[in-house]
């Protein structure tokens, strides 16, 4: 899994904006969503003062987003190239991160302290392919969280989208039509795993240039990454969806309670 992911995301990080049709508003409206949650779970303590782990930063949306409402954030990726350019882009917003290279099953190895937050976003978790995999990751996640903090972690609706194993991601057409971001899904026979062929068609200096990128995701329900997450101790698991939350992907928080 590591060297195909890492390669999808290294060879991605410098046109991952482009998925977007506007990045810098992306990170803001995804800081102040995910800040509103977080804010909710851990109601009597102010920004200043938590800590949060992005575990999959990617090149710094979310990470960028909620360093900037005040968050003492830790970043890191199991892409360098995503980590290089999360570094420097947080430089030019202006906010401070400590960011890391590091795969989300050897977090307890690779990152040192605790965090009153533990955040997984945008679909990265469902890499993972086996439910051995989801459980080690679980478990170095269980790990950075200190006690009653919580994990949170966002994904794709995959209890609605196996119903119809669609075939391919509706195009979205940005500046003026000279931009089209879509993607393919070849299903595997077994109906629980899949290959993205993402594509960022472009109009440059008169030409149309294709990026196409590929890895494979699970389908990974709900129901299944709740019961993972149980597994290896964490508690009062919610799941959010869209509507109730403002997020573009159901999310999940679940909250680490150690008694005694």
């Amino acid at each position: 899994m590591k060297e195909s992911v890492a390669d999808f995301y290294d060879d991605l990080a410098k046109a991952y904006h482009l998925i977007f049709a506007d990045w810098n508003h992306a990170i803001t409206w995804q800081g102040e969503v995910l800040s509103r949650c977080i804010q909710s779970k851990l109601a009597m303590r102010r920004k200043h003062d938590i800590s949060l782990l992005d575990c999959s930063c990617g090149i710094g949306t979310q990470t960028i987003g909620l360093a900037k409402h005040g968050y003492k954030v830790t970043a890191t990726d199991l892409s360098p190239a995503s980590i290089e350019r999360a570094a420097n882009e947080a430089i030019s917003y202006g906010v401070e991160v400590n960011f890391g290279v590091a795969d989300f099953r050897s977090l307890e190895k690779d990152v040192s302290g605790v965090f009153d937050v533990v955040l997984s976003a945008d679909n990265a978790i469902p890499h993972l392919l086996t439910d051995e995999d989801l459980y080690v990751a679980a478990t170095n996640m269980y790990s950075k969280v200190q006690n009653d903090g919580i994990v949170l972690i966002t994904m794709r609706d995959y209890d609605d989208i196996v119903k119809e194993k669609p075939r391919a991601s509706e195009p979205r057409v940005f500046d003026n039509g000279k931009r089209i971001v879509f993607q393919v899904w070849d299903w595997d026979d077994d109906g629980k795993t899949y290959v993205t062929h993402h594509f960022i068609v472009q109009e440059i200096a008169g030409e149309w240039v294709t990026k196409h990128n590929k890895t494979r995701y699970r389908a990974l329900l709900r129901e299944e990454l709740s019961e993972i997450l149980i597994s290896v101790g964490f508690s009062d698991i919610e799941w959010h969806m869209p509507a109730q939350s403002g997020y573009y992907q159901p999310l999940v928080v679940a909250r680490k309670k150690i008694n005694g």
